[in-house]
């Protein structure tokens, strides 16, 4: 059975997708659920051993098992499953998969993108441009440039490890900080290991790929915020959270930081913010996730994951329970 918001059906499972999963599973495509408590969908949730879940999927809990007794795995097309699936799926052994890996794809993609942009400070120089219609003289690009730009990745979660495979090719100087990594694994990431405010200090560039989890709340407050260099960029494509607003708004209104704010908190930002109208401030809409035909990737992990369910085989992107308290 398909849990989430029928407006993602569709870019999730094209028609050669869709008829793939048909041939692996027995499925109502017409039968999308946003209620479990719908009449409707009793007699599917009756019989139902898969649920396929996405964006809009209600919560996963025991008032769930209850209407579906046979439920064995939940498939999840999206993202972090932690507060879609509740503690009864757990104790009762559901199995959960997740297509978080693929959306972490073009996470990474947007974030290497803005530090290349970033590096070559397109942002400003497009601001410029604009007022003064002129070229940039010699000295004005003198401090630009992306050879040996430190680049300060805070997570080595799946999008941070995919960022730091992208970076990679290029001559940057990696730094890294995780509390689960230890220097060696980091060395093989290709990034040097440093605590979090030494990152912080020695980086021209901090992209933020931490889950956001208690210990991570706020984990760039005022103080920390303050150890970034004078015109170094914050990049954010994790959740707002992770950030104290009041202290990063005052950053960049004050001018000595850049930022590229994909996430915010509040999310959207209310209209008075001004950070919708600094120069050295660049929002976008919470897309550098999964979008467009960046869904059908999703899709086709979870259709792959299901051949493996009907096929008796291990699932290639389980999500392990225990790691709930560290990852995203």
């Amino acid at each position: 059975m398909f849990a989430m918001d029928p407006v993602h059906l569709p870019l999730l499972f094209p028609p050669p997708l869709m008829a793939r999963l048909r041939q692996a599973a027995q499925i109502d495509p017409a039968l999308v659920v946003q209620d479990f408590t719908d009449p409707a969908a009793a007699e599917a949730l009756a019989g139902a051993e898969v649920l396929i879940t996405g964006w809009g999927c209600p919560h996963l809990d025991a008032d769930l098992l209850a209407a579906a007794p046979g439920l064995r795995a939940v498939l999840h097309a999206a993202g972090s499953v932690r507060s879609l699936v509740g503690d009864a799926l757990w104790k009762a052994g559901v199995t959960v998969s997740s297509a978080v890996t693929g959306n972490a794809l073009p996470v990474a993609e947007y974030t290497l993108a803005m530090i290349l942009l970033a590096g070559k400070d397109t942002f400003g120089h497009r601001e410029r441009f604009r007022s003064s219609h002129a070229y940039p003289t010699q000295r004005e690009t003198a401090a630009i440039g992306n050879v040996g730009r430190r680049v300060g990745v805070i997570g080595a979660s799946r999008v941070g490890r995919r960022l730091l495979e992208l970076l990679q090719p290029f001559d940057f100087t990696v730094l890294l900080h995780d509390p689960y990594v230890s220097a060696t694994e980091a060395a093989e990431l290709g990034a040097e290991l440093l605590s979090l405010d030494d990152l912080l200090r020695h980086s021209d560039i901090v992209s933020l790929h931490a889950p956001d989890i208690p210990e991570t709340y706020r984990m760039l407050d005022r103080d920390r915020l303050g150890l970034i260099r004078d015109g170094g960029v914050l990049i954010n494509t994790s959740r707002g959270a992770l950030v104290d607003p009041d202290a990063l708004t005052d950053e960049l209104v004050s001018g000595r930081l850049h930022a590229v704010l994909d996430v915010t908190e509040p999310e959207p930002l209310p209209a008075g913010s001004p950070l919708y109208h600094l120069p050295n401030v660049f929002l976008t809409p919470h897309i550098a996730g999964s979008l467009g035909n960046e869904l059908e990737r999703l899709g086709r992990i979870v259709v792959e994951e299901l051949e493996r369910v009907a096929g008796g085989g291990e699932l290639r992107h389980e999500v392990v329970h225990a790691d709930m308290a560290r990852v995203a």
